[in-house]
């Protein structure tokens, strides 16, 4: 770890911070807390996710979809209109509409081999983002004078990388310019996610594996063919079981960094108090050692 001690971190000159863990547990409130503060550049991985890798996929569904209308295609056949996405760092619905969801087309579904074709996009998006964060490092401070550096890594992180391989690209790369903080949700806030979801689910990244254990287990629990999944319903079908698979591998990689709670996060008012709970959780590494 770059920091091994509270004092290697509350007294460097350079903070440089990679947080992880479940959709919904703080990871950007606290980023756009510091960001909002003095001296920190945030780098949200979803956004250059869907800005950078995924952007000229996004816009092109866009194209697609108005090109059924008659209108919209005259006009972009003659070059007239602009159509793009206006992702942002608190808006990523143009990446999660792309990312999609498989079953009945009459109910927004896509085939699900062009499910998982987007699934694969967005799995390589994620790993190119994050090996991007280096960079984005040097950009933060060399352009913009920001000496210390927020990564706001996507939920999926832990689906593309291996934790238990010291060689992992992405976590070696990682590691070795940030310290891994790992925000832990308890069984109560799972069951609150879950509720969320619930009412108002969205696509989600699956590991190719484990996205055809649930897919298979939903069209035989439903009784439906593959046409006439409805998508809704096996994104909640799935949801809980992707959290359970999650933990884990969140668990993993853990190791290479320290662990705060979603209940210590939500205290966090100030980035004093956030630095402050970053000292409190390399002491209880230490101490654990």
């Amino acid at each position: 770890m770059i920091y091994k001690t509270p004092a290697d971190y509350l007294q460097a000159p350079r903070k440089k911070l990679a947080l992880f863990g479940m959709s919904g547990l703080g990871k950007t409130r606290i980023s756009n807390l510091l960001r909002e503060g003095e001296g920190w550049f945030h780098y949200s991985v979803d956004y250059r996710i869907g800005t950078r890798y995924m952007g000229e996929y996004i816009a092109d569904n866009f194209k697609r979809e108005a090109m059924k209308v008659p209108l919209l295609r005259e006009l972009l056949m003659t070059d007239s209109v602009y159509i793009a996405s206006n992702i942002t760092f608190d808006n990523l619905a143009p990446l999660s509409t792309y990312l999609g969801k498989p079953g009945d087309a009459a109910k927004g579904g896509l085939p699900f081999t062009e499910y998982q074709r987007r699934q694969g996009q967005h799995a390589r998006a994620e790993v190119a983002a994050m090996l991007d964060t280096t960079r984005f490092i040097e950009r933060a401070e060399a352009i913009y004078g920001y000496p210390h550096f927020i990564c706001d890594t996507s939920g999926s992180i832990c689906e593309v990388v291996e934790a238990d391989d010291p060689a992992d690209p992405v976590l070696s790369e990682m590691a070795g310019n940030l310290l891994l903080v790992w925000i832990k949700g308890s069984e109560a806030h799972r069951d609150a996610l879950c509720a969320r979801f619930d009412r108002a689910p969205k696509p989600m990244y699956y590991r190719p594996q484990f996205l055809m254990q649930v897919w298979e287990e939903y069209l035989t629990q439903s009784g439906c063919l593959e046409t006439q999944a409805d998508p809704d319903a096996f994104l909640r079908f799935g949801y809980a079981r992707l959290l359970d698979s999650r933990q884990p591998r969140y668990q993993a990689m853990a190791r290479w960094g320290v662990t705060i709670t979603a209940e210590e996060v939500s205290a966090v008012q100030t980035s004093h108090d956030f630095d402050q709970l970053i000292a409190r959780a390399l002491d209880r590494r230490g101490a654990a050692a």
